[in-house]
């Protein structure tokens, strides 16, 4: 992918979740919301602060997360589906 996001902002793929509920019923795509759990694909560089330093992520690339269900912004690069987010947009990252 030929995209670096800038300052505090990180690129997430949604991880799909499960088709089937527990008891086996399969959910249909028009009944499905979308997920809140992603894979962090590409970070940037961290924000500034008043005296210039930058302040690194808490996130690398590779990480899954969680995030809030209207975080972000929708694109499309490569091909794919992808949400650009502010860091302060994640909940945490899950282990």
């Amino acid at each position: 992918m030929n995209f670096r996001p800038l300052h505090d902002r990180v690129v997430v793929r949604r991880i799909e979740g499960e088709e089937k509920t527990k008891g086996g019923i399969i959910i249909p795509d028009t009944a499905k919301e979308k997920p809140q759990e992603g894979e962090i694909v590409a970070v940037g560089p961290g924000a500034r602060d008043e005296a210039g330093r930058v302040n690194l992520l808490d996130v690398k690339a590779g990480d899954r997360v969680l995030f809030g269900k209207w975080s972000g912004t929708e694109v499309k690069l490569d091909g794919q589906d992808l949400l650009i987010m502010k860091e302060s947009d994640i909940m945490g990252v899950v282990a």
